[in-house]
């Protein structure tokens, strides 16, 4: 299927929804969509630049533009008009939510892709291994991630993450795969950035810090970085150059009109300048960075290359491999395929798979594992380039695989979404290791 015709009955009118329900709150709240601070303002928010966790602004009149939960709907309404009762005869027997027909790989396909993560390689993040003693694995794969920190080879620490990165050495790690070094010009672009937040002020500044204080404020293991996600956060929404991600996305930056100028080019402004509206959950993308970077600007950048390679794709329409849709897919796929008496026991009762791994999806995972576990997750992100596995599809199966015997029980929608509440128990990569490579031929 054509991105184009994803992109023109979806993404394009998913986008005019987003910028009605921003321009409703600014008419509704009689606040305009950027400003100019006053002097004093300015000066009080640079005071308190390293602590506006402390800050308690009435936020209560503010709601997010949009939820996981909303962006799901559009997506079951996705239809491909170019496929009319099913050239694809595999396709019509799908009875998942997600009706367009996308090629999606199979597990013999995922096997092949993903092929490190055999059951014969060492993985850091696996506690018994049939090969060698862990501790002998761990000790060897330390050493060979120094070599590779010490030859700054980009494309040798991406396949040396494959298999997991070492605590100590991951921060390093994935800023050589993402080709983050601090040089003097970005600490400075990074300082404009600033001062472009403490000049101006926008609508999405508030959403931000309601984001924040819904969230990672509530969450036991990323709390304490609030200040730090409110300083990426504001730096990121005033950042024009992650407009470039649009040249590879179906997504299209939101525009604004100077007032009095509607509907003229000319006067058209890409809003917020970065072209991204944030939605609830959004900060738990940069959360569990914090861990890793403790230096506002290194965090920054690691953060935006982050979202211009893969975050991004989760929460746009579009056909691509990496991309929410495929990612729904598959997973509803796999489940169908290879756990037919759940899937079809879970649509029974009501309780459709996808309805409760989507938020799990959308946010890659963070806010949901563990945090040790989570980074081991996205070490396979950045290793294979892809979201494919990780950030959704096949952990999704996995998780309802561990847990089918109790899912087989439930009779209601609520039911089965308390038995996949909690799981912040769970380790990652048996959890994959066994669903690919263990249970399925």
């Amino acid at each position: 299927m054509a991105l184009t015709v994803l992109r023109s009955t979806g993404q394009g009118s998913w986008e005019k929804r987003i910028l009605k329900s921003l321009n409703s709150m600014c008419t509704e709240l009689s606040i305009p969509l950027a400003r100019k601070r006053p002097v004093g303002e300015q000066k009080e928010l640079l005071n308190k630049w390293n602590e506006m966790g402390t800050d308690e602004p009435d936020l209560s009149l503010f709601r997010p533009v949009y939820a996981p939960k909303d962006f799901l709907e559009v997506l079951i309404n996705l239809r491909n008009p170019n496929y009319e009762n099913g050239d694809s005869l595999s396709f019509r027997t799908h009875l998942g939510l997600i009706q367009v027909p996308l090629k999606v790989k199979d597990i013999p396909e995922l096997k092949e892709f993903f092929v490190e993560l055999g059951l014969t390689t060492g993985q850091l993040g696996i506690d018994d291994s049939t090969q060698v003693p862990p501790e002998l694995f761990e000790n060897e794969h330390v050493r060979i991630g120094q070599k590779v920190l010490a030859e700054q080879d980009s494309a040798a620490a991406q396949q040396y993450v494959r298999q997991g990165s070492p605590t100590a050495l991951r921060a390093e790690l994935w800023a050589l795969i993402l080709n983050i070094s601090s040089q003097p010009e970005d600490i400075l672009y990074y300082e404009q950035l600033k001062t472009n937040v403490i000049q101006h002020d926008l609508l999405v500044d508030s959403l931000i810090y309601k984001d924040v204080k819904l969230t990672a404020s509530n969450d036991d293991y990323y709390f304490v970085f609030e200040d730090y996600l409110y300083q990426v956060l504001l730096c990121f929404s005033r950042d024009t150059s992650v407009l470039g991600h649009f040249a590879y996305s179906s997504a299209s930056p939101p525009k604004s009109y100077i007032r009095g100028k509607l509907g003229l080019e000319e006067y058209a402004v890409f809003y917020p300048p970065n072209g991204v509206i944030p939605f609830h959950g959004f900060s738990m993308y940069v959360a569990p960075l914090c861990f890793l970077y403790h230096e506002p600007s290194k965090l920054y950048q690691i953060f935006r290359e982050m979202y211009v390679r893969f975050f991004f794709r989760l929460h746009s329409i579009s056909s691509h491999p990496s991309g929410i849709v495929s990612l729904c897919l598959l997973f509803e796929t796999l489940l169908q395929t290879y756990l037919p008496q759940l899937f079809y026991h879970l649509r029974e009762i009501g309780a459709q798979p996808l309805r409760i791994s989507f938020k799990w999806m959308v946010r890659a995972f963070s806010g949901y594992l563990a945090t040790d576990q989570l980074l081991l997750l996205w070490d396979r992100i950045l290793g294979y380039n892809s979201l494919e596995i990780l950030a959704g599809k096949i952990l999704a199966a996995a998780v309802f695989a561990f847990r089918a015997v109790n899912l087989m029980e439930v009779t209601s929608l609520a039911a089965a979404e308390a038995v996949l509440a909690d799981l912040s128990t769970l380790k990652v990569m048996p959890l994959l290791q066994i669903f690919l490579f263990a249970t399925v031929t």
